[in-house]
């Protein structure tokens, strides 16, 4: 299975386990027209989460932020797949 069919079947499977609000912010982020919403969406909680020492900012933004640019980036999708695939053992 490739690293995009197996991130999405993880998606899918993480998008059944949350509350109806997640779900439709996930299937919204991932529809094939919100790519430059998408990568903005990355790269700006990446630049959050780089300045995690401010109040607000985090370190939970880096993650999410890695995890939106994978549904772009080939090389991210397997990882995040098996994160996913984690998270989804752990919730259920």
């Amino acid at each position: 299975m490739s690293g995009r069919q197996q991130l999405n079947a993880e998606l899918d499977c993480l998008q059944d386990r949350v509350p109806d609000w997640a779900s439709s912010m996930i299937a919204w982020v991932r529809h094939p027209g919100a790519v430059w919403v998408r990568i903005a969406m990355a790269v700006a909680l990446i630049v959050g989460g780089v300045f995690s020492i401010l109040p607000v900012l985090g370190i939970w933004m880096l993650p999410l932020g890695l995890a939106l640019l994978a549904l772009d980036v080939p090389f991210l999708r397997r990882p995040l797949a098996r994160a996913l695939n984690y998270i989804n053992r752990k919730l259920g």
